[in-house]
């Protein structure tokens, strides 16, 4: 187990990087960031964007490490949903991870990396796609409901990953 900081939460319930990066985001809510977030087996973050769709079930968490993030950036900028310190989350493809904010694990499949977009020379500044490459935090499929909340969690990998299977 890892003792790691939930830093930020987002649930956006508008697609709001669509279309052409050179037009910019589209308008929305000043802060989509929360303080705490209600999580479903299979569906995703209660109030996302892609809770509950099809298309995005079995990847509709993303993860990010604080690390990797540019100076001056948050969640707004890269459209993650939860951002963690203290852990490499884009070495965790094909694990099986659990986060514990002090209200029950909460337990996720990592699917794949979260690639950064275009998107991110606009949000974040030139370069920043490039820069994030291989950096860009990783989509998940939630395996349990539960809470998580902003501060200290424990952090574990269930399966795969660091566990040696």
């Amino acid at each position: 187990m890892t003792q790691v900081e939930v830093l930020q939460l987002l649930v956006s319930p508008a697609h709001r990087l669509a279309g052409r990066p050179s037009d910019g985001p589209s308008p929305g809510p000043p802060d989509e960031r929360v303080t705490r977030v209600e999580v479903r087996r299979g569906l995703g973050l209660v109030g996302d964007r892609y809770y509950a769709r099809p298309a995005h079930r079995n990847a509709a968490v993303t993860l990010m490490a604080a690390e990797s993030l540019p100076a001056g950036a948050d969640l707004r900028h890269t459209r993650r949903n939860i951002l963690l310190q203290g852990v490499d989350v884009d070495s965790l493809v094909g694990a099986t991870i659990s986060l514990d904010c002090g209200t029950g694990l909460v337990v996720f499949e990592v699917k794949r990396p979260a690639r950064p977009c275009a998107w991110m020379d606009v949000t974040i500044g030139p370069g920043a796609q490039r820069a994030l490459r291989g950096r860009g935090g990783v989509r998940c499929t939630p395996l349990s409901d539960g809470v998580l909340t902003l501060g200290p969690a424990t952090f574990r990998v269930v399966a795969g990953a660091d566990d040696g299977s």
